[in-house]
């Protein structure tokens, strides 16, 4: 055992002396003092793991010696002891950082759990990820030897999520490999589910899974009819169910969350398609046929998502909905911050829509930005990113505005990415789009062994560019490349995030609703 250092100061000290000995015999080396201004001092000249400190000592308090150890030393652990119970010193204790908060009379195994938490808890927690994980690692891979439907892949994608998350947390770097190897294989499984059954799924739109272009009419318009109260629809392009589960402690300091559930974004698995799908609830050759003055090809001019507000107009209007209602779209801080000053004008609305490009804005600055790939080399730092990012961004300050005003809100997203270092060779003519996780062309040539086609794009609702045009579909973790100058694209895009094409974190994604605590 490590012999930690521990700082006890207390003006009775000499009555704790059973309290020393029992920490003393678990291994622990103790430094005791009996004052406020000792302690200071000792941790000025000493290092130490954790300091107990007497809230109530003569001289010097307990809180006034926390304050200057703090300045001392911000990242030492301090438990303060005390005998009072007034909510007044608790509260002042907590927010001066402490670490732990006991009330006299203590007892050692009270002592000694609360070092542990501090000293310990790291290792403890990792020890727990590694016996649960071991424990479910067989269930997991039953399930996946199982036919699921989208529900339950829904639900073993939650699953993998989780222990992902808390391997984030967890030393054990042997035991997260195997977790990457099963999760690997999790998504080997689910591009087979799609591959074989993707224009199933798309053919019952009322009994089917809930798609993009079903998410509107199935989800979000219930909760309109249940309440007069105004909703707020959140669509965060780009937000995979990992980041919603990193940002949701911050959402949940403000709401309640009623109805966590996954839905699947259509292929292709890109905002041209997906995002356009969900506002018109419809699939995009549905899109291109009812609304051709609000459909852009892949080879048409400027933005292929500049008619979503309308889409939706036309979606309500069809289902008969002629109340107040609001579309906007934020690509960058200004607009976010515009927004969320003029809130108040939103509040006579029974729906507000806020199209939200950050967390996309961050998937291809990645890319193209050496210091972005920097700041988040793997997926626990881009989760990161983004969590910081949200906590100081004028969409946070939105949710406040909302939770305060007592309205529902719903997060959602278009799809998800997937960090991809497998590259596809692909051959195309010079009208072939360029998203790497999908390709629309003609006369495409590629190796059909890992990749999902559409021959004819009508099977699955899909636009044709011209009579010959076929879709190519990525799976995994591959990209699409072209032979030309291989080895620069090649080492330019690996280890990138990327949309359109088919896996777990791409097609599972979350919908959110909730209410204002």
């Amino acid at each position: 055992m490590a012999n930690e250092r521990i700082l006890w100061a207390d003006d009775e000290i000499e009555l704790l002396k059973p309290h020393i000995i029992f920490l003393e015999k678990k291994g622990y080396d103790i430094t005791t003092c009996n004052s406020g201004n000792d302690a200071v001092d000792q941790v000025r000249d000493s290092y130490f793991d954790v300091v107990f400190l007497d809230e109530n000592m003569p001289g010097v308090s307990g809180l006034e010696a926390l304050a200057q150890i703090k300045e001392i030393d911000p990242t030492l652990p301090v438990i303060m002891i005390t005998k009072s119970e007034e909510e007044s010193i608790m509260e002042e204790a907590i927010g001066s950082r402490i670490s732990d908060y006991l009330i006299k009379p203590v007892n050692p195994n009270q002592i000694l759990m609360s070092i542990k938490k501090n000293l310990d808890g790291q290792r403890i927690r990792s020890e727990a990820a590694t016996t649960g994980y071991q424990q479910e690692f067989r269930q997991i891979a039953m399930r996946l030897m199982d036919r699921m439907d989208m529900d339950e892949w829904g639900e073993l994608y939650k699953k993998l999520v989780h222990w992902e998350l808390t391997f984030d947390a967890s030393d054990d770097k042997a035991m997260e490999e195997i977790f990457v190897t099963q999760k690997q294989e999790a998504n080997q499984q689910f591009c087979k589910y799609i591959h074989n059954n993707y224009q199933d799924l798309l053919a019952d739109r009322d009994a089917g899974p809930v798609m993009s272009h079903t998410l509107m009419e199935r989800k979000v318009f219930p909760i309109l009819d249940a309440s007069e109260d105004p909703v707020y629809v959140m669509v965060i392009d780009n937000l995979r169910y990992d980041q919603w589960k990193i940002l949701q402690p911050k959402v949940a300091e403000l709401f309640r969350v009623e109805d966590e559930s996954m839905f699947c974004a259509i292929l292709p698995t890109a905002t041209h398609y997906a995002r356009n799908a969900l506002f018109a609830g419809l699939m995009p050759l549905e899109i291109q046929r009812s609304f051709p003055q609000y459909w852009k090809g892949e080879n048409d001019e400027g933005s292929k998502n500049q008619f979503e507000g309308e889409l939706l107009g036309a979606l309500l209007k069809r289902k008969g909905y002629s109340f107040p209602w609001s579309y906007h779209k934020i690509t960058n801080l200004r607009a976010g911050k515009k927004l969320a000053d003029n809130f108040h004008q939103l509040q006579n609305n029974r729906l507000s829509v806020v199209v939200y490009n950050f967390v996309d804005m961050l998937s291809h600055a990645r890319t193209d930005m050496e210091v972005i790939k920097e700041l988040a080399d793997d997926e626990a730092a881009y989760r990161s990113l983004t969590s910081s990012w949200f906590e100081h961004s004028p969409l946070f300050d939105m949710m406040r505005q909302i939770a305060e005003s007592g309205a529902r809100m719903i997060i959602t997203t278009d799809h998800g990415t997937i960090r991809v270092d497998e590259p596809n060779k692909i051959v195309g003519d010079r009208n072939t789009n360029t998203n790497l996780r999908y390709k629309l062309g003609k006369n495409l040539n590629y190796d059909s062994r890992n990749v999902l086609e559409f021959r004819q794009p009508e099977d699955v609702m899909l636009p044709r560019e011209n009579v010959s045009s076929a879709y190519v579909f990525a799976m995994e973790n591959d990209y699409f490349v072209y032979p030309n100058n291989y080895n620069h694209f090649v080492n330019f895009y690996r280890n990138t995030f990327q949309h359109g094409g088919v896996s777990m974190e791409e097609m599972l994604i979350p919908f959110i609703n909730l209410v204002a605590r």
